[in-house]
């Protein structure tokens, strides 16, 4: 799919060269073999030049038409292409077959960008691509920035643009080669390029030559391969099924054309018909959130630049009502993925990246629905997709911040109407600085990094929210971290919270995509090493879910640090699923670990909470110590059952 970027054929900027008309003739052969040698740039030119509307999949076959159907069909002459004069020794001029070419794909691509239908125009003959689309890959947030400052300009300016800042033309070297191409007025689309607001760095070459904007390296997705086959098994019954279809689709309120990718409607009572109607949807005011007695998603104002979209939210609804078999459809463990019970409220509506997405609340559940922006897919549902989370109960932190938008590494975060600044800081790392994170005035954030946990677990990022901290777990809603007592848990500000986190951040890749709610990171206990070993900390971490069943909890031994590694990761001493210890209704923890000292000696370690009395050792190791702390001479493979007594009498086992 990706071919070799050839090298650029164009004169450098410095050339102190002039443009002249020439007598000379190109043939076919010399033409052809300028079109293979230099076609990733020709195409990319095209693709750049040419109307963003019609959505990237269809710009990319548009551009390699043009680019493919620029080889003359016998000799031509070069005289009034705007070609360099041919100089020789080391300032020898741009090749002037890719110069021909080069005139020939732009006077093609500002015809193209030309309206000449009231509809939009046919997709070309060739090439064409059957059961694939086909996209450019995603570039980072300068490239968006830029491809959204080039779909503003008109065709004429796009093509001055390019040709000075990826050609690397002068002025007046861009000014012929538009005028040969049939711009009217060459200086007007100059000075349109040049007015460009442009983000920091997009003039450098390097953006320009990004994958973002290369429609040789592509990436490859399927359209709705069921459905494809289901049409390939109905073909002989087909022609009768498409004026049945017609009549149909063509019926007021019955069929699902305006409905984009939702499934045959199956309801047809005044509750379900309702929670369809866009005009329905409740919106909550933009300063409903200060007068409020709680803070919760339901004082949340709808935002976006598409919350007026009606066609939009029609089918969102109808797809969250009615997925059909294309749509993508995902959802937190424990969360009921069925239609609304009526109306929802509106969160939000808008681009977000390359995606239209569309955030709904039912009370309980939060609901994305996303379709791709240049509409590619909403007639066979291939690019919705529709993602629920549960958020029943959740305020203030827990009301802080929703997944907007995720692409591959990074996310969005739309944050409360309440949260006026965000931070970006590396759990992993709390010396470093944070970093301040951009809000627009929609609320969406700009690029967040997300865990890398199946990598090198060397940084997590995280997003601090005034003094709440939240990292992404994979879903809509990010997870609350805190540091505390099960009973009083509180935020992560003291250095003990913030080196607890840091040397133990890396466990949250075991509760990814389990519809995760808080993690409370509790050190229950601080153990003396024998021989003076220092200090070892004893950390029960545990992770509630929205659901409630599911609760994850984790035991570390955070012995300490090395030398050059202050946050260096302790050692898991024992995980429990479904448990309640470490929580609010059990606050009490016992693990042990074997563990051996400098000079090979190996230790039976056991801690328990403040209120354990007693620990008893069975098994492997006996012995008994009183108070909450149990160090005893072992040997390696040893294993032993531990028990502590609380003070009121009763007992508490080890977490294995």
């Amino acid at each position: 799919m990706e071919q070799q970027q050839s090298t650029s054929p164009h004169p450098d900027r410095t050339s102190t060269g002039s443009f002249a008309d020439v007598g000379e003739v190109i043939d076919v052969e010399q033409a052809e073999a300028a079109l293979v040698e230099h076609y990733p740039r020709l195409v990319r030119l095209a693709y750049l030049v040419l109307p963003p509307g019609s959505g990237r999949g269809r710009r990319v076959l548009t551009a390699h038409a043009v680019v493919q159907r620029r080889l003359p069909r016998r000799r031509a002459s070069l005289r009034g292409l705007g070609l360099p004069v041919q100089r020789g020794g080391a300032e020898a001029a741009t090749d002037p077959g890719y110069a021909f070419l080069r005139a020939r794909v732009l006077k093609a691509a500002l015809a193209t960008a030309r309206p000449r239908w009231r509809l939009p125009a046919p997709p070309p003959l060739l090439p064409q691509v059957w059961g694939l689309r086909l996209f450019p890959r995603s570039g980072g947030a300068d490239e968006l920035a830029l491809d959204q400052v080039l779909s503003a300009l008109s065709g004429p300016g796009r093509a001055a643009f390019v040709l000075r800042d990826l050609e690397g033309l002068s002025d007046r070297e861009a000014g012929w080669v538009l005028d040969a191409a049939g711009v009217a007025d060459p200086e007007g689309a100059l000075d349109e390029a040049e007015e460009a607001p442009v983000p920091a760095g997009s003039r450098d070459r390097s953006l320009l030559e990004s994958v973002e904007f290369d429609p040789c390296a592509l990436q490859a997705r399927p359209t709705d391969l069921i459905r494809r086959r289901q049409h390939g098994r109905a073909a002989l019954a087909a022609g009768a099924a498409v004026v049945v279809c017609g009549a149909l689709l063509g019926l007021p309120g019955d069929g699902w054309g305006p409905d984009g990718a939702a499934a045959p409607p199956y309801a047809q009572n005044a509750a379900a018909e309702a929670a369809l109607d866009p005009g329905r949807l409740t919106v909550t005011s933009a300063t409903a959130w200060k007068n409020a007695a709680r803070q919760d998603f339901s004082v949340w104002p709808a935002r976006g630049d598409r919350t007026g979209d009606k066609a939009l939210l029609r089918r969102a609804l109808a797809v969250w009502a009615r997925p059909g078999a294309g749509v993508q459809v995902s959802a937190t463990p424990g969360t009921p993925t069925g239609p609304a019970a009526g109306p929802p409220q509106l969160l939000f509506a808008g681009v977000v990246d390359h995606s239209v997405v569309a955030l709904f609340h039912d009370g309980l559940r939060v609901v994305r629905y996303a379709e791709a922006a240049d509409g590619e897919g909403q007639g066979d549902g291939t690019g919705a997709a529709l993602d629920f989370a549960r958020t029943d109960g959740a305020v203030a932190a827990e009301a802080g911040a929703l997944v907007v938008g995720r692409t591959t590494g990074n996310v969005r975060y739309l944050v409360a109407p309440w949260v006026s600044s965000a931070q970006l800081v590396d759990l992993l790392a709390p010396d470093t600085a944070a970093q301040k994170l951009g809000i627009d005035a929609s609320g969406t954030t700009d690029p967040v990094p997300i865990p890398r946990p199946e990598q090198k677990c060397t940084t997590w990022p995280a997003l601090r929210m005034g003094s709440h901290l939240m990292t992404d777990l994979g879903e809509l809603v990010p997870a609350r971290l805190t540091y505390g007592t099960p009973r009083k848990p509180g935020e992560v500000r003291t250095p003990r919270a913030r080196t607890a986190w840091a040397r133990g951040g890396c466990a949250l890749a075991a509760v990814r995509g389990q519809g995760v709610r808080t993690v409370n990171s509790w050190e229950f206990a601080r153990q003396p090493l024998p021989g003076g070993a220092g200090n070892a900390a004893w950390v029960c971490t545990r992770a509630e879910t929205w659901r409630g069943a599911g609760s994850r909890t984790l035991a570390q031994f955070q012995p300490p640090a090395p030398g050059g590694r202050p946050y260096a990761p302790g050692a898991v001493a024992a995980r429990a699923e479904d448990g309640a210890a470490c929580g609010a209704r059990a606050p009490r923890a016992l693990a042990g670990v074997l563990w051996k000292a400098t000079g090979g000696q190996w230790w039976l370690l056991a801690a328990g909470s403040e209120k354990v009395t007693s620990i008893t050792a069975t098994g492997g190791v006996q012995d008994r110590a009183a108070g909450h702390l149990m160090a005893v001479r072992a040997q390696e493979g040893d294993q032993a059952q531990l028990e502590g007594r609380l003070a009121d009498g009763g007992t508490v086992t080890a977490l294995r």
